[in-house]
């Protein structure tokens, strides 16, 4: 058993500790939006600003421009939250006020649960129980969120994007490494987004062309991005909806690759992904596969932000997808009549690199 599982077989909190907790559990909503608008409004900017000598309410206030009252009601939520203290009537910012405030990972995570999440998942109970998913619409009727992609409220699409880009990016440099060993000379994208990776292995390798399949929304923002770096002679685009299982795959390649993306499916759909991808490999193709398994992180607040995001798909993406334990994972890959070749975890920020062979 890793380390993270280990953690989820026990607990030795106390009754204080597991009431606290409770508390805080039931008030986590106030805490997500207070801790947003104070990150928003500049006020723990202004707490920042003034270092070690602390600042006074009023001196807050005069630099953030909003109502007394609301700089008060905020600061002192902050508090117990534990983004400010207090003390000779200053505030000053903590060691989490300065992440809230600063860190790149907590501002991605926190704009994609505010402004693809958040009013959505007050819908989970009926995601949960109908299996599909309930909170997309507050957007529009879509299916699943994929189909809307392109056509999202501009600052939702900014921090869907902001949000997946910031954890397979990561993963690349390595990835490429990886997939490169033996260089594929024609090479399928499923699931190209907005051509990242065929862009990457374009500027890694001379020789490989990249197919990449999607849906039409997602294709043609691809080309826009693949046309302004000058590539389009060395990327191609195959339209498909991979939900249709009449869907053929292109055929002849020697390297299948898919980032992020068969965890947007359930354990059936994706079972027959993989067996669609069998016929579009070469006699010796292989299939390489990057996710973020919640039972293979190094740390328990990744696990954490793994499981939480599982509830994302449930709600808004497609009501019946999530970030997998890779146990679960690994019995659909041998379902589709593959073995593993490879899987080498710690990829990036969170991720396990599959290498697929077949049975």
């Amino acid at each position: 058993m890793n380390e993270v599982m280990e953690f989820y077989s026990h607990t030795g909190e106390t009754a204080l500790e597991a009431k606290e907790k409770a508390q805080r559990i039931a008030f986590a909503p106030v805490v997500f939006q207070a801790s947003r608008v104070l990150r928003d409004s500049g006020i723990l900017s202004a707490v920042e600003a003034s270092g070690e000598g602390g600042i006074e309410l009023d001196d807050v206030v005069s630099k953030v421009s909003l109502p007394l009252y609301g700089v008060r009601v905020l600061l002192e939520s902050g508090l117990s939250i534990g983004l400010v203290l207090f003390r000779d009537e200053k505030y000053f910012l903590t060691k989490t006020g300065h992440f809230i405030l600063n860190d790149e990972l907590t501002r991605v995570n926190m704009d994609f649960i505010h402004d693809v999440c958040y009013q959505g998942l007050f819908s989970l109970d009926k995601s949960i129980r109908n299996e599909k998913p309930e909170g997309l619409k507050v957007f529009g009727t879509w299916n699943t969120i994929y189909q809307a992609l392109s056509q999202l409220p501009d600052h939702v699409k900014k921090s869907w994007f902001a949000f997946d880009h910031f954890y397979s990016d990561n993963a690349f440099p390595e990835a490429l490494k990886v997939v490169f060993q033996n260089p594929p000379v024609r090479l399928l994208d499923i699931g190209g987004n907005t051509g990242k990776w065929a862009m990457a292995c374009a500027a890694f390798n001379a020789d490989v062309e990249v197919t990449i399949m999607d849906l039409p929304g997602q294709l043609e923002m691809a080309k826009k991005k693949i046309a302004e770096n000058q590539l389009l002679e060395r990327v191609k685009f195959f339209t498909a909806n991979i939900l249709d299982e009449n869907q053929a795959f292109p055929q002849g390649f020697d390297a299948i690759w898919m980032s992020q993306f068969l965890d947007c499916f359930s354990e059936k759909e994706i079972i027959s992904i993989l067996m669609r991808c069998r016929k579009a490999l070469s006699a010796k193709g292989k299939v390489f596969i990057l996710e973020p398994f919640w039972d293979r992180q190094r740390f328990e607040t990744a696990s954490f932000c793994l499981q939480q995001t599982s509830l994302y798909f449930t709600a808004m993406a497609n009501g019946n997808s999530q970030m997998y334990r890779s146990d679960t994972f690994l019995e659909c890959v041998q379902k589709a009549g593959f073995i593993v070749e490879s899987q080498v975890d710690d990829i990036g920020l969170s991720h396990t690199l599959l290498k697929l062979a077949l049975l």
